[in-house]
């Protein structure tokens, strides 16, 4: 076991590397620095240069959501240094702020699904405020240059926008294509399951990065033009899964390649001449209406496209609801941040009471420890946590010892920032590597270090112990709490899946029309949550890793039927489905629910066909079999 998280926490991934990230990291971080040189004030430009620690956050999302998201990133880091050297001088409120600040960073990221570093950098800023001159009124100064420092960074992120305003959208929407084309050629293959999966994810993807850089007073025929393809995406994945319910083996060659040929289009920049359609006859009626769909896709690429005038229709959720379902006594995020504010405050209060030299390294180590989402990643963010920072340690030593000039130093805090996001999406361990000299450089290169034997060794102290204080905590708070809510948080699902059905499928489904997207919203709740919650219980020690594999097909079941119920309450919804058949299917949503929570299967049921929507009916026999077979092992698992 201890072999295998070891070796799982060195593994390389083979991610691609974010070279233009990278770059734009290293700019952000080094202007201000550069431009504090020039002024005459190198210490002012160290200041500054923090607020580029804002480029980390930036990531393939619309620029709309991006302009936003580093904005405020910008504040909390001012907010930071701010709050920080106004309370310096108290190590108690000093300890409890750093303990808010790692809690209500790691609750905001969660609650949005935001991805990055979450609240980590807000951490290290705040922290490293302790290791700065005791001066509480530069309070306002320092938050000022650090903002002025992070305006920088936030014009580095936006200069895409000048070349192409809908790069992130157009490349959500390629992905989108290219996991539309693969599924098309895996029917009838072992692959088809895995394939269906992604291209649920890859559909859900685009629709929320649309979603998100969706400005309602300024539609543009480029976007609108995204937005016909996500929505012609939508039917041909419909099309494409009827298809294999059918029983359909394969599909004709040429339509493969017809597909193939759309999704290279949308790769380049100005796709060339419409391509041809392929002349096919003997097409069946479901082959027919996918090909069209096809032919109306290189269409809206490659013509001026009559439908382009139609309105767009992209739901978003309010944040205020997002922080609500946050809240919610079954989600993870908001236990996760009291535990992250709690042990990350301790930690400070150990280091600070027993006045370790530069002792705010001690709850950095702790917070980027506890950043691992599941124990097993806990101790693999330890391994590499401690690896990488006595490699950046040396590193750091090697350069104060020569006392490099300004102009070196800004050179080496680039190059810094731009390894660290180069190797973050390969190795936390390789990151850290240059996030440890990086950060050292910046607190330290005005200072006077006069043993460097016993400042590495110092620090090296401070981040085992902080290592050792984050894996205690997780170990120790909330070990089995995401496998002990997953029966219930299945079994909810499935009811706010029942009650969403009945709304549609009901006689009363006109009448209650305006009550979808609560329903909605409640359902959706739920599959993230229960999403969450499953992948958090597989890194849980111990485990029973064949019962939660046993699961999956099970969830993944859910949140297919998920999708095709949200479809079909926007489709409107209503067949011609008896009140007995509609009972049928709510007394079987319930016997699942049911067998969920007793371990055991209740009973399966032959369900009537559902007109116009064959693939939730469907769906719902797909997710009794799948229980069927989940629930196999329920003498083996027990009560829970």
């Amino acid at each position: 076991m201890a072999t295998s998280i070891i070796k799982d926490a060195l593994k390389v991934k083979r991610t691609p590397f974010p070279w233009r990230r990278a770059i734009g990291a290293g700019l952000s971080a080094s202007i201000p620095v550069m431009i504090g040189i020039l002024l005459g004030n190198f210490q002012y430009g160290l200041l500054a240069g923090i607020g580029g620690f804002s480029s980390l956050y930036v990531f393939n999302e619309p620029y709309k959501h991006r302009a936003k998201k580093v904005f405020f990133v910008i504040l909390g880091l001012s907010a930071a240094v701010g709050l920080g050297t106004l309370t310096a001088a108290s190590p108690v409120l000093f300890s409890v702020l750093l303990g808010l600040i790692g809690g209500v960073g790691t609750f905001v990221f969660g609650a949005l699904k935001i991805p990055g570093p979450a609240s980590i950098f807000f951490v290290i800023i705040f922290a490293m405020t302790s290791a700065m001159e005791m001066n509480p009124d530069a309070a306002l100064l320092r938050a000022g240059l650090v903002a002025m420092g992070g305006t920088v960074s936030w014009l580095v992120a936006m200069a895409g926008w000048f070349s192409d305003p809908y790069e992130p959208e157009k490349k959500s929407i390629y992905r989108l294509y290219w996991a539309l084309s693969t599924l098309l050629e895996s029917i009838g293959t072992a692959n088809f399951n895995e394939m269906k999966e992604k291209t649920l994810f890859s559909l859900q993807d685009a629709e929320s990065t649309l979603a998100s850089g969706y400005i309602s007073w300024r539609s543009t025929d480029s976007f609108k033009r995204l937005y016909v393809l996500k929505e012609l995406a939508h039917g041909i994945w419909m099309d494409i899964l009827e298809m294999e319910a059918e029983g359909k083996k394969e599909v004709p060659p040429k339509m493969s390649v017809f597909l193939q040929q759309i999704t290279d289009a949308l790769q380049k920049k100005h796709p060339a001449i419409s391509i041809t359609a392929p002349d096919m006859k003997q097409l069946n009626t479901r082959e027919e209406r996918l090909l069209a769909k096809l032919v109306e896709a290189n269409a809206v690429i490659h013509e001026t496209f009559p439908n382009l005038d139609q309105e767009v229709h992209l739901q978003k959720q309010p944040i205020i609801k997002k922080f609500a379902d946050a809240f919610d006594k079954n989600a993870l995020v908001f236990l996760t941040s009291v535990r992250y504010a709690i042990v990350l405050g301790l930690a400070a209060l150990i280091a600070f009471s027993f006045e370790f030299d530069r002792s705010y390294w001690i709850p950095v180590s702790c917070g980027s420890v506890m950043l691992g989402s599941t124990i097993i990643s806990t101790f693999h963010r330890s391994i590499q946590r401690s690896l990488g920072t006595l490699t950046g340690i040396i590193v750091a030593v090697v350069i104060l010892s020569i006392s490099p000039a300004p102009i070196v130093v800004v050179l080496l805090i680039a190059m810094f920032h731009f390894l660290t996001e180069t190797f973050m999406v390969r190795n936390y361990a390789l990151a850290v590597t240059f996030i440890t000299p990086n950060a050292i450089l910046m607190a330290e290169s005005t200072t006077q270090i006069q043993n460097l034997s016993y400042f590495a060794t110092a620090r090296i102290t401070d981040i085992i112990i902080g290592c050792i204080i984050g894996i205690i905590g997780v170990l120790l708070v909330g070990r089995h709490s995401a496998s002990s809510r997953l029966p219930h948080l299945m079994s909810k699902t499935i009811r706010s899946q029942s009650q969403l059905f009945f709304k549609i499928f009901s006689e009363n489904s006109v009448s209650i029309a305006s009550d979808f997207h609560r329903t909605q919203n409640k359902m959706q709740t739920n599959l993230n949550n229960l999403r969450t919650v499953y992948n958090t219980s597989l890194g849980e020690i111990p485990n029973d890793f064949d019962y939660l594999s046993r699961l999956s097909p099970a969830i993944f079941s859910m949140e297919q039927l998920g999708y095709f119920l949200d479809t079909a309450a926007e489709n409107g919804g209503a067949t011609g489905l008896s009140k007995a058949e509609v009972a049928e299917f709510i007394y079987l949503f319930e016997t699942m629910a049911q067998s969920i929570e007793q371990y055991r299967l209740l009973g399966t049921f032959d369900i009537p066909d559902i007109p116009e929507h064959a693939q939730v009916r469907q769906e719902v026999n797909t997710l009794q079999e799948t229980l069927k077979l989940s629930l196999t092992r329920s003498a083996e698992k027990g009560g829970g």
